[in-house]
């Protein structure tokens, strides 16, 4: 993705999500993935897709286990039912 292109994918987001924080972030090198940012914490890549002249973009995000929230405590032991 080229600079005009991480703008306007950056822009759509912002306006789609309501916020201003979510940031498109060139990669260092060329071939690699550009990452979508909310503040400073890295929460995907975007993808262009250029097929036959129609052109894309995809939004992957990655959330890791560990950062939600713990499971509460009726939804992590089963309730037993008494017959």
């Amino acid at each position: 993705m080229d600079a005009s292109d991480i703008a306007r994918v950056q822009a759509y987001l912002r306006r789609i999500l309501g916020s201003e924080r979510v940031t498109l972030i060139k990669p260092a090198r060329p071939g690699l993935s550009v990452e979508v940012a909310v503040q400073e914490e890295v929460i995907g890549t975007v993808h262009r897709d250029d097929d036959e002249g129609e052109v894309s973009y995809s939004v992957h995000l990655t959330i890791l286990d560990e950062d939600l929230p713990p499971l509460p405590k009726a939804a992590a032991t089963p309730a037993r039912r008494r017959v």
